[in-house]
Order: C-alpha cells, then structure tokens, then sequence
C-alpha cells in the first residue's frame, strides 16, 4: 500500500462495491417497507379511512416539525415521547382493560397475574397479527382496535390541541397549546400514527418479527430482542477487533515519519501566498459563521430550557412565538449552515491558494454564492416559522415549509436552492484548481482527492431531493440517511482529512508523498466501514433483516480508524513545537489536536455504544443519541469548522501576531463547556433511560412519569454548567473574531519572523 495506483484502484473497488451493496439494498427497502393500505376497514367492511388520509396524516406530522416533536420508530427529538411506543403501550392498555371489564367486572390492573397472563397472551395474537390484505391492500382491525383508535384520537387531539385537562403533560412534553388548530388536522395525524405503530408490532409476511424488528421494546406486546440483534452484535465487535488488529498490524509498519527540523523552513512559507481578491472575499462568510455559532448557542440554550419549562423561558411564554421544535429545528439547522459554511468558505480560500491562480469572475462568484447561503438561510428560517405556526397548507409546508425530517428540515424549494449553491461552490473550486492538477508531482493525487471529495459534497445533498412528500416513511429514511451519514459523517470527513493534509504540506510540516499515501490510505479505511455502515440508522425503520446484519458489520469498520487517533493528536502536538514561526498557527493546530480527541471520544466511543443492535435496541431514541450527537457533530465537525476558520483568518491577516487571550478562552471554555454537558447530563440521563428501557420497555423510558422524576429534572439542570461555560467560550471567539476587523485582537505591529526566531 506504498504506491498511489495501488491505493487509487483499492479506492475505485470499495467507492463502486459499497454502493452497489448500498443501492441493492434500497430497492429492497422499496420492495419490502411496511405496506399503506389503500384503506382500513372494521371486520364488519366499514371504511375507518384510506391510504391517502395516512399520508395526508404524515403531512400533519411533518408541518408541526415531525422528527422536532417527539419522534417516529425512534428518530426525533427527546422531550416529549416516541409517539409509536407511546400509542401501542396505550393502545394495548386500553385493550387490556376493555377485555378485564368484560370478562371479570374489574380494570386489568386489579385482576389476578393469572388471568393477566391469560389476557397478555390474547393481547399479542390480536396486535401482532398481520391482516393486512396485499391482493386488495385492505387492513382489516377489529371492533376492539377500532374502539382504542377511537380513544387515542380525542387522547392525541386534546394533546395537541388546548384542552386545559392535559396543560400540565403538554408542558411536559414542551408542546405548545394549539399545535395543531384543526381538530380534523389532529384525526389525520392520528392515522399516521396508528399506522406507524401498526408496523412496529405486526409481523412480517411468513415471519416473527415486526416490520420494525420487534421496535420499540415492551414485552406486554411480545415486541423482545430476538437472535438476530444478539448475533450481529457479537458479529459486530468480532469485526471491530479484526480491523483494530489489521490496522494496529499497519501502523507498526508504516509509522508516520517525524518532521526532520533540519527540513523545516525558517520562516513561514505561507507569508508568500498574496491572497487574491476572491480569498479576501471569504471573510464575510466567516463573520456570518460567527453570527449563525452565537445564535445557534442562544437557540440551543432555550431548547434545552424546554425540557424543564416547557412552554416558557423563565416565565416568559416564548412557546408562543418560537414553540420547542421550532427553536429545536433552528438550533440543529443552523449547526449544520454554520459548520457546512466555514468547511466550504475554507474550500474557496485554499483553491487559489494552491495554484495562485485566479480565474476570471471568481470574486464575482464568490460574492454570488454568499447572497445565495444568506437568503437559504434566511428564507428557510422563515418558511418553518409558518409551517409549525399551521399557517401553511400540506403542498405550501412541503415546498417552503418544515418537512419534518431531522437535519434536513428544510422546506424542498431550499433543498433544491442549496443544491444549486453546492454546484456553483463545486465549479468555483473546480475551475480555480485545474491549473494546478496538469503538474505531475505528488500534490495531484492530494488535488484529485480535494476535487473528488467536492464533487462528492455537491453531488450527495442530491440524495435529499429522492423522497416526495408523500413518501412512505421507510423510504424517506432511507434517503435521509443518505444526506446525514454519507454528506454529513461520510464525504465531509474526507474533504476534511485533505484539506488538513493540504495545509500541512504547504506549511512544509508534511512530506507530500507520504501525505499523499496517508490520505488515501485513510479515506479507504473510512469509507469500507462508513458507506455500508448508513444501515445502523436503518435497524428499526421497516427495513428488511438483512439491512441489520450489513450494518452492524460496516459500522463496527467505522470505529476502526478511530483507535490510533491519539497518533494523529500527539504527532500535531509536535508539530506545533518545531519552530517559533508555527506559533502563529498555535490555535488551528489545537483545534485538530481538540478535533482528533472528539473523534475518538465522540463519533468512536459514544457511536459505538449506540451503534451494536442489541445497544441500538434498547437505546434508540434516548438521551445516548444526542450525547453521541453533540460530541461528534460540533466536537468533531463544529470545531474543526472553528480551526479551518482561524486558519483562514491567520491567511487573510497575517502580518499581524494574535493575542492569545480572547482565543485561548474560547478554545477552553468551548471544549471543556462541551464535555460538562456530556458528562453531567446528558450520559447519566441517556445511561438511566436506558435502564428503564431494558426493565420496562421503551414507552416507560420515554414517558412524562419517569422523566419527571426530580433526579431526572435535576440532571438536566446540571447542563446549565456545561451549556454556561460553553456560551461564554462562543462569546469570547466572537469576540476574537470581531477584533481582527477591530484591531484589538492583535499587535499592530508587522510580523517580523526573524526577530521571532532570534528570540
């Protein structure tokens, strides 16, 4: 693996087989999702409702935020319940007692174990048998799950409408009186989730497991963890202990070759670098990513306020104008345009950097493109505002609106918007670089990667415009995974790792030949576990079983180059001591040392406490997600966007020494403000939840009853320390940042390396 045509074909054979393997099983996943009858009807032949007012149900769902509100098969937001778990508890609750009056003259709790057992069994062959017709795509229910239809539609209806009887679980639930207006709106969303927890408890055709794999876990249904989770998770970690082997095994013999300080330049050789009129444009896209971290914090804070006030900020009814999924919609929205901003306004600064060529207009471009992520950002802001107001229709919400999918909440107009923009991002970048990629010296292979990697990012957002607004909800999954794990977790990591590589070999701190070989190497190693590994998010969501077993295995691969990450942290460590000149570089170079950290901690150890299915089973939709999530999303990717910005800001003034202590506070408070969040909220919650999820069942975990408990309220207070010093460390970067405009962020007097070196 010493030579680029070796490792470029190895790149080519796991770049087409995954994909392959990838689209394979989405047709399977087309072919086999859980089935919307064109009508549900009573066994005596009464139409109950069709297929089309599921989906129109869907499309409530998704206008009052969707995945921002609870969630569906485990995906979503925290605070109020998982609405399959929480409709099928209630649905057999319901059952139970109507059958315990009938037949004993008492409620179901009050009747001896005996004939609980009795009625627990005659509960399990009523809901989990499938009558579903495919020859005339009728479900027939019986008259008792029409009754408990019927029950939970005024239950539902009262929730998200302003009966005074349930202000208080509304509170708990962080859902806004009035969230939904219209009572029909409110009967509609009640079909989708009858049918989204229908598939969560019926069996496959010739099977024993559900549509969603027996989730979400309560045995009063017979929905237990079957074999299969068992073996693919032993499978999984006999994987991930195979690929540490081989890599260890690597590593040892191919150890990163130490910077001779004989080699390293005196001075610093970027100094030579003029920037062009179009890398003196990107700085307002880092001034807009400062803006979009504050408010994104602020955003953050007040959601997570929700979760113990949850109409009102400190008494203020602020769920009147910006309810929880709407301020929970932004604070995730925004994480993603601000961190997706500064990768790709970096992107755009380094082009000509690398081949001092400056295309004809590419300012103009530039300035272009900026107006285009203003007005996305603006726009979309805006048309959720609308949405979860009810203020848009079905057709309206989707195109402008909230379609109600985590991370890609975004009505599709701006979907497709922001397509264009990553497009005229890629041909920016293209044409800037192609001078430099007819050389013939190692840094080509490097270029190709960067260009690969940005058409990758440009070209894998498509994926969010594959679903429709009447898809079925296995399908949009699988699509939507796509954008978040293969453009997210995927693509962008590649673009990352060249883009480090780039400006360490232009620094003379990186041999390009090993460089080259390290990132390629690298990117191949990734991407074998994390292209097959986007089906750990599909467990659970009507896909076939074969998805579980395909995922488990490549998801273990992902953690595999995340064991030695230490080398990479301490190897830029060193780097940052070689010569004096390097200290200017002190803060980006310690935030890919922070960024190698949260890598490991992060997207490896929290991801793969969530990520075996027999973990995911019982963890899908607690408190573990969003600790995995907020150390690999802003650890990861959220800081190394900080580090690729104060790189860029060091390019554009770097005539100037920095003063460390703006800077230096923001590094700290942001990283250590992050790690108290985790560790002391959201790991014990996520860990207790989990408790609960294994003895009782996922319903319980989630529900109003055990999250209120004053240790469960005492643990999300505690975040306040977390969030508190984080804030502050984003204020003091703001700070910074606004200084170098201002002057006060650094010594005014010319940069004299020379004089640094002497001393």
């Amino acid at each position: 693996m010493k030579s680029p045509k070796k490792l470029w074909l190895t790149f080519g054979l796991v770049i087409g087989l995954s994909f392959a393997v990838l689209l394979y099983y989405g047709v399977e996943i087309y072919q086999n999702a859980p089935p919307i009858p064109e009508k549900v009807v009573s066994s005596d032949g009464k139409i109950l409702f069709t297929g089309e007012e599921i989906l129109d149900g869907q499309n409530v769902w998704q206008s009052i935020g969707g995945q921002e509100v609870g969630s569906i098969w485990g995906h979503g937001a925290y605070v109020a319940p998982d609405w399959t778990a929480d409709y099928l508890h209630r649905e057999a609750l319901f059952i139970l007692d109507a059958w315990a009056n009938a037949d004993y003259g008492m409620p179901y709790e009050k009747i001896p174990d005996e004939q609980k057992m009795v009625l627990q069994s005659r509960l399990k062959k009523e809901m989990r048998k499938n009558t579903f017709d495919a020859s005339t795509k009728t479900l027939t229910i019986s008259p008792i799950r029409v009754q408990a239809f019927e029950y939970l539609n005024r239950y539902y209806s009262d929730i998200f409408g302003n009966n005074a009887d349930y202000d208080q679980l509304r509170d708990q639930y962080a859902i806004a009186k009035n969230a939904i207006k219209d009572p029909q709106r409110a009967r509609l969303m009640n079909m989708f989730f009858f049918w989204a927890s229908w598939a969560c408890v019926t069996e496959r055709p010739g099977e024993t497991v559900s549509y969603t794999h027996n989730w979400p876990n309560d045995e009063l249904i017979g929905n237990v963890a079957t074999g299969d989770l068992m073996l693919w998770t032993g499978f999984s970690i006999i994987i991930l202990l195979l690929g540490i082997g081989i890599l260890a095994f690597y590593n040892a013999q191919n150890t990163e070759e130490e910077p001779n300080d004989d080699e390293i330049p005196l001075e610093d050789p970027l100094l030579s670098i003029k920037p062009t009129p179009s890398m003196r444009a990107t700085i307002k896209y880092f001034w807009v990513v400062t803006a979009l971290i504050l408010v994104q914090v602020i955003l953050g804070v007040v959601t997570a306020h929700y979760g113990v006030e949850g109409s009102a900020f400190y008494g203020f009814p602020l769920a009147d104008y910006m309810p929880y999924s709407l301020s929970r919609t932004w604070h995730v929205q925004i994480a993603i345009f601000w961190i997706a901003t500064s990768w790709l306004a970096t992107g755009l600064y380094i082009a000509p950097a690398v081949t001092g060529y400056e295309p004809k207009y590419q300012k103009l471009g530039v300035n272009f493109l900026f107006i285009c992520l203003l007005i996305i950002v603006g726009g979309s802001m805006i048309g959720q505002w609308y949405a979860i107001m009810q203020r848009l229709g079905f057709v309206e919400n989707f195109w402008f609106g909230h379609q109600g999918y985590e991370y890609v909440d975004l009505g599709r107009f701006w979907q497709a918007f922001l397509l264009i923009g990553l497009v005229l991002w890629l041909v920016l970048m293209v044409r800037a670089i192609m001078p430099a990629l007819r050389s013939r010296d190692n840094s080509r292979h490097l270029l190709t990667m960067f260009i690969i990697s940005s058409i990758a990012i440009a070209v894998f957002y498509a994926a969010g415009l594959m679903w429709g607004r009447r898809s079925n909800l296995a399908i949009a999954e699988y699509w939507r995974w796509w954008v978040v794990h293969l453009w997210v977790e995927g693509f962008f990591e590649v673009f990352a790792t060249v883009v480090m590589a780039f400006i360490f070999t232009r620094m003379k701190l990186l041999n390009e030949k090993f460089a080259t070989l390290n990132v390629l190497f690298s990117t191949i190693i990734f991407l074998a576990g994390g292209i097959l590994g986007t089906f750990h998010h599909l467990y659970f969501s009507g896909t076939p079983t074969a998805v579980l077993a395909v995922g488990s295995a490549f998801s273990a691969l992902e953690v595999v180059p995340l064991v030695l990450i230490g080398v990479e942290a301490y190897h830029n460590y060193k780097i940052s001591k070689l010569k004096p000149w390097i200290q200017a570089y002190k803060w980006p170079i310690y935030c890919f040392i922070a960024v190698a950290f949260w890598n490991f901690l992060g997207a490896g150890i929290f991801g793969f406490l969530i990520n075996p299915p027999i973990a995911l089973y019982y963890m899908q939709g607690l408190n573990t997600t969003p600790l995995h999530g907020h150390a690999a999303l802003f650890g990861v990717y959220g800081v190394l966007g900080i580090g690729l910005m104060l790189f860029v800001l060091k390019g554009l003034y770097r005539q100037n020494v920095w003063k460390d202590t703006w800077i230096a506070i923001a590094f700290w408070s942001i990283n250590i403000g992050l790690m108290l969040m985790l560790l002391l909220s959201l790991l014990p919650i996520g860990l207790l939840q989990t408790i609960a999820s294994v003895n009782h069942g996922m319903w319980w975990a989630r529900s109003a009853e055990f999250m209120q408990q004053p240790l469960m309220n005492t643990l999300r207070w505690m975040r306040l320390w977390g969030d508190t010093i984080f804030a502050l460390g984003t204020i003091a970067l703001a700070i910074f940042v606004v200084g170098l405009a201002t002057g006060w962020s650094y010594v005014k007097d010319k940069y004299d390396l020379k004089k640094v070196d002497k001393k």
